[in-house]
């Protein structure tokens, strides 16, 4: 029962990254983290190109979140105009929208490099 759970969960993950990418979040990928720790499953990262693009990917996401039956635990309100990363916490998905600064700046990938890569758009 807990493989089918946690294959649910990928197809999910897999599932809203490809969503962020077909709404033009650039460089999305799903980094598996489910053997570094226990307080999520996977990080979806993807880089934004603007203030207002982050609020549409926000509000995408919440829809897909009321669709599949996940509940957002955690996320920012109003992104603020300078705003460069936005935090979306699902539990066994964290998704996180950065500006290119920001994502170079913080470098998750790098930071969570034992983590394998899912998934990863084109773009």
């Amino acid at each position: 029962m807990v493989d089918m759970l946690s294959t649910k969960q990928l197809d999910l993950a897999k599932k809203l990254a490809s969503l962020i990418a077909d709404h033009k979040g650039q460089h999305v990928v799903v980094l598996d983290l489910r053997g570094l720790h226990t307080w999520t499953d996977f990080f979806i990262i993807s880089t934004v190109s603007s203030s207002t693009h982050q609020q549409g990917l926000q509000r995408h996401i919440k829809e897909f979140a009321q669709s599949e039956q996940v509940e957002i635990l955690r996320r920012q309100r109003k992104a603020p105009a300078d705003d460069e990363w936005n935090l979306i916490d699902m539990g066994f998905i964290v998704v996180h929208l950065m500006t290119e600064k920001a994502r170079s700046f913080y470098d998750l990938e790098r930071l969570w490099s034992e983590a394998p890569v899912l998934w990863k758009s084109e773009s």
